[in-house]
């Protein structure tokens, strides 16, 4: 399952992410959006998990929990079109 993580510090760092999102099981990847004209955090991220009831889990007790002083926004990632 694909996840949106929104409202994070521009400060954090996709390996924070990785860490705190892996105590609920594997992440297969973690990617945080670059703004490609200033290279800084565009303060979102997608992660992907192959297990689908830990991705749920995730997206249930992450969605509005503070990390690095922000109200995080995690959901079910929704495919481009």
């Amino acid at each position: 399952m694909n996840i949106y993580v929104g409202n994070l510090s521009y400060k954090v760092r996709e390996n924070d992410l990785k860490e705190v999102i892996e105590e609920y099981g594997q992440v297969d990847s973690c990617k945080i959006i670059i703004d490609r004209d200033t290279r800084k955090s565009k303060g979102f991220a997608f992660v992907e998990m192959a297990d689908d009831a830990a991705a749920k889990k995730v997206i249930s007790e992450l969605n509005g929990a503070e990390f690095d002083g922000r109200a995080m926004v995690v959901k079910e990632a929704t495919p481009r079109n």
